[in-house]
């Protein structure tokens, strides 16, 4: 049967939209059809329609008598509220609103759903009935068995009692031979719900279980077909498939269906056309594969023999989907956390690389500056090395006078060797020195040693420079070891430019009042302040914190590089240096090194 377009004018008022339930509210296939109708016709009237609901439970009472009662009541209830539309779910609401339509919807236009077009043609319906047609083809679900059992050898087909049962099991004889070749076919019906669970419970392991509808059972018992697909499917001892979405979780593997809410949704847009005043005319609602995870699990079916565009349900998410927020997070956090550690070691090289560049530059400095100071003090260590040298060859022309007597003083020869010997030793600590002063190295010498030693070879090399210049050099001898570390060469030069600054600034003033003094200080045990103070002319004040600035100079021929080279040694060890003028008259020069920790 193919009905005829069918329109008519829009109304002027709420439209009066009548939902009929072949069965009672607990039948799921008719509800979840239903609850879509409801649901799309509100969202599409924007809540502007009246909404009515009947349930004529024809399941349980199927006798004429119960229906006429039936359609009598409808007709007398919507005698003053005439529906606008009928909404027919499933075949028997629909044969039952085509025989009774003029006594309770007259002009009325009817939409019916759930039923197929073959199974519509044989009903005779009127050529303005449109409906949503949904085929289940049982043939397609017993395809989608064969495909996840290749190996299945038997295959039986449950159906219930009722007429609607044996309708389908008469469906199912048509049209499952073809795709059922190779497989002895064996149909249950006719038995009680408690043999149905008998017989599915000792099936061979091989076998394919196609349930159909059990309204009823031999016994006359009735049932909500998910339900005793429920109590079959929990007894069966090999995979169960139907062809109702509303199988699926209740034990069912799956099959090829028409869902209930696309069906609903189909017919509840054509009744939104109807009274619209559009044309209307029937539509197929596509079939599609449902399958439950769960079960293809339980049954260890692989997912990956599942017909093409199947919909699975109650498939347990992958991480990413379930936690895929989570994991961007997770992932962004690392991502930010590997760009902020990557930076890091980044800057920590650049720092490293700068630090060694600036180490590098430090020891350039120190040793221009070492070059400086020898090339200032040649001239008195040139002095101080004659006098060795100079006793040396007086010694030695002594000796050779002697050796020309006859009987010549053997004691006295020997002395002159002591002698020439503790010369040549003072000559060459002095050239050991002055080589210290111009010998360049390419890494800091970071050793730990006495303070005290430092300040002693200092004074040694300034001695010869303080005779010439009148300057009368004296230090504190403290009463224990002061260690600090640092590179003994760099605190050495740090000393002879404080002290050579000195010396300089003492030049203008009387003989007998130049003094250069060396004292140290502990600091709360942990640390040892070198203070260097002369008795020249002092520095202005306002110019206390210029002088170690690079470049700073009072001398006509000075770089002003000393006193800046020797701050940077003493940060570079965790120091600080600053400048004073004295009460008395003069300057003092300090600064300060932690004390080697020693455990």
């Amino acid at each position: 049967m193919n009905a005829g377009p069918c329109s008519a004018e829009p109304l002027a008022r709420v439209p009066r939209i009548l939902i009929l339930y072949p069965y009672d509210e607990r039948i799921p296939a008719t509800a979840v059809g239903g609850e879509a109708v409801r649901k799309r016709l509100l969202q599409a009237t924007d809540g502007k329609v009246d909404l009515f609901s009947e349930f004529l439970d024809l399941s349980r009472f199927p006798e004429k008598v119960h229906i006429d009662r039936t359609a009598r009541y409808l007709s007398e209830k919507y005698a003053t509220r005439r529906p606008d539309v009928v909404i027919a779910l499933g075949e028997e609401a629909t044969d039952f609103i085509a025989r009774n339509r003029n006594e309770i919807a007259r002009n009325a236009k009817i939409v019916f759903c759930g039923l197929g077009g073959t199974d519509a043609a044989g009903m005779s319906l009127p050529s303005d009935v449109v409906g949503a047609f949904s085929e289940f083809d049982i043939a397609k679900t017993l395809t989608m068995a064969r495909g996840l059992q290749p190996n299945a050898r038997d295959l039986f087909v449950v159906g219930g009692s009722s007429d609607f049962d044996r309708s389908w099991l008469a469906t199912a004889r048509r049209d499952l031979p073809g795709p059922a070749t190779g497989l002895r076919t064996t149909y249950l019906e006719d038995l009680t719900i408690d043999e149905f669970e008998d017989r599915v419970s000792r099936v061979p392991e091989a076998s394919i279980i196609l349930v159909l509808t059990v309204f009823s059972d031999s016994s006359g018992r009735n049932f909500i077909p998910q339900n005793a697909l429920q109590r079959i499917a929990a007894k069966a001892s090999a995979p169960v498939y139907g062809p109702y979405s509303t199988y699926v979780g209740q034990g069912a593997v799956g099959g090829n269906t028409v869902t209930f809410e696309s069906v609903g949704m189909a017919a509840a847009e054509l009744a939104v056309d109807a009274i619209a005043g559009k044309q209307i005319a029937n539509v197929n609602v596509p079939q599609t594969y449902i399958a439950d995870a769960r079960q293809l699990k339980r049954w260890g079916l692989a997912e990956s023999n599942l017909p093409a565009g199947t919909v699975e349900s109650f498939k347990e998410p992958s991480i990413w989907k379930q936690y895929w927020p989570a994991i961007i997070g997770i992932i962004a956090a690392f991502a930010l956390q590997g760009a902020i550690i990557t930076g890091l070691l980044l800057e920590r090289r650049r720092r490293r690389y700068a630090e060694h560049n600036a180490r590098l530059r430090l020891l350039e400095l120190v040793h221009l500056n070492q070059s400086a100071t020898a090339g200032a003090l040649s001239a008195s260590i040139a002095h101080e090395l004659n006098q060795p040298l100079g006793a040396i060859r007086s010694n030695v022309e002594t000796a050779e006078v002697l050796l020309q007597r006859e009987h010549p003083d053997i004691n006295l020869i020997q002395q002159i060797l002591v002698d020439i010997r503790d010369d040549d030793q003072r000559a060459s600590d002095i050239i050991i020195r002055l080589r210290g002063l111009l010998k360049k190295r390419s890494e800091i010498d970071l050793q730990e040693f006495d303070l005290n030693d430092v300040i002693k070879s200092a004074i040694q090399i300034l001695h010869a420079e303080a005779e010439q210049k009148n300057v009368l050099v004296s230090s504190t001898e403290p009463a224990r070891e002061l260690p600090v570390r640092a590179d003994k060469v760099h605190v050495q030069q740090v000393i002879l430019n404080l002290a050579t600054n000195a010396m300089d600034a003492m030049l203008d003033a009387t003989t007998t009042e130049r003094k250069l003094v060396f004292e140290t200080t502990l600091i709360e045990n942990s640390k040892v302040e070198l203070s260097i103070s002369d008795t020249g002319r002092g520095i202005p004040s306002d110019q206390l914190d210029s002088v170690f600035r690079a470049f700073y100079t009072t001398k006509p021929s000075g770089t002003g590089l000393g006193l800046s080279i020797a701050r940077a040694i003493v940060e570079t060890y965790g120091g600080n240096i600053w400048a004073d003028n004295r009460a008395e008259g003069g300057a003092v020069f300090r600064f300060v090194l932690p004390l080697a920790q020693r455990g």
